[in-house]
């Protein structure tokens, strides 16, 4: 189990506070609340996101344009207001869970950006940040949130931990082929460590921003878990399901938080929050966070050293075998102009591959993933048989134009027999 008081004590650096300052803190106390809140929250940013990309057929451009202006406003409506407030507070964090889902989904499915490129650049991403905060500011304690510099430094730190912690998450079914119900123990069990480091004297503010970002791939792999079929090793509630359950939860969760006030700084004893670790243990602390993070990497190789099938490709079968259609059923209800559009680029890439110049290929076929995600919600509706046909020959086109060890005459067939069919 998680420590309780560790939870409630978290981030507790600050020794002292003053009234101005508990006037004008913009975030919540560390409280227990605070966690499984933060938890249902990066869950619906999981599973929401899916819903409304996916399962509206929104696309994943377009949720991303609508989410990006939700954020804008929310976060214009929380920095204007002169302290803490539970609604904007939480809703701020909510639309940010989303955004940074979308974020990191664009690099991935959109430009074919490769889990094991896109993790360590965002974390360099959020040490960056980290440390242009701590040079303007001198503290990361969110226990300082007093000024709009300091805010805008918070929020955006926490808008680049939801997107690495998408990123790892993801990263981490692909590599060992592990079941989201199963992904869950390694965040759970990497949370836990890092109470057991507080508890031994590691710093508060440096143990709080691990537990944040590990708290991202435990509430996605949840919601995963949730929402996927049960052949998939899920429960079956689907995303819409699993997004309302759990912003249920998050409003049920703020109202009492709005009404009883437990996480508002200044009712929260000063006693409570005083740090006692020495400098000198935090530094020994450092080690053990090393080691944990060493086990953890060790835990993953093992994984994929593996025989074992990777999480999206696990769904993937379990939707069952692509229909197979004549190139004349597979146009027959699509529009010209669309399917001129596609024929156009995927020549343009077959000539590209044949000339040998294989990066102007990959930029080519890039043409190609974009308009078909843009179009994706009109030419689904209109037939959804023959669009899953064309999905699965893009996907094999992408995948031989985009791999390491690109091969001539694999391109050249998965561009020709994408072409013959799109002539029709």
């Amino acid at each position: 189990m998680i420590d309780i008081q560790f939870m409630s004590n978290f981030d507790s650096e600050i020794v002292s506070k003053s009234s101005t300052r508990a006037l004008l803190n913009k975030v919540p106390e560390i409280t227990i609340w605070f966690w499984v809140i933060k938890i249902l929250c990066t869950t619906v940013g999981e599973s929401f996101a899916d819903w409304v990309a996916v399962d509206l057929g929104v696309g994943l451009i377009n949720t991303t344009v609508i989410f990006s202006v939700v954020l804008a406003t929310v976060l214009t409506w929380q920095i204007r207001l002169p302290r803490y407030n539970a609604f904007s507070y939480w809703l701020t964090v909510v639309v940010l869970s989303i955004t940074g889902t979308l974020y990191t989904d664009i690099l991935t499915d959109r430009y074919g950006v490769n889990l094991a490129i896109t993790t360590p650049i965002v974390a360099v991403l959020l040490a960056v940040v980290f440390g242009i905060w701590y040079a303007k500011e001198h503290t990361l304690s969110i226990h300082s949130i007093t000024t709009v510099s300091r805010e805008a430094f918070y929020w955006l730190a926490i808008l680049v931990t939801f997107a690495l912690g998408t990123a790892a998450g993801d990263w981490t079914l692909e590599l060992t082929g592990w079941t989201p119900g199963v992904a869950v123990l390694l965040p759970l069990a990497l949370i836990a460590a890092t109470v057991v480091g507080w508890r031994l004297g590691a710093n508060a503010v440096l143990g709080f921003w691990i537990a944040y970002v590990l708290t991202r791939p435990l509430g996605a792999n949840l919601g995963d878990w949730i929402a996927v079929e049960k052949q998939l090793g899920g429960i079956g509630v689907g995303t819409l399901g699993t997004s309302a359950i759990f912003l249920t939860a998050i409003l049920s969760t703020v109202i009492y938080l709005a009404i009883r006030k437990p996480d508002v700084i200044e009712n929260v004893k000063t006693t409570d929050r005083v740090a006692t670790h020495s400098p000198r243990r935090e530094r020994q602390m450092l080690g053990y966070f090393g080691v944990v993070a060493i086990a953890a990497v060790t835990v993953l190789a093992i994984a994929n050293s593996r025989p074992h099938t990777a999480f999206s490709a696990q769904e993937e079968a379990a939707t069952g075998p692509v229909k197979q259609l004549t190139p004349a059923e597979a146009t027959a209800n699509l529009p010209a102009d669309d399917l001129a559009l596609f024929q156009t680029i995927v020549q343009d890439t077959l000539d590209l591959v044949t000339a040998g110049d294989q990066a102007g290929a990959q930029a080519r076929i890039t043409d190609l993933e974009t308009a078909w995600d843009d179009a994706q919600p009109r030419l689904e509706a209109l037939d959804k048989t023959a669009w899953t046909f064309f999905d699965s020959l893009i996907d094999a086109a992408l995948t031989s134009v985009r791999s390491n060890n690109p091969e001539v005459a694999a391109q050249q067939a998965a561009l020709t027999a994408l072409s013959t069919a799109l002539k029709g």
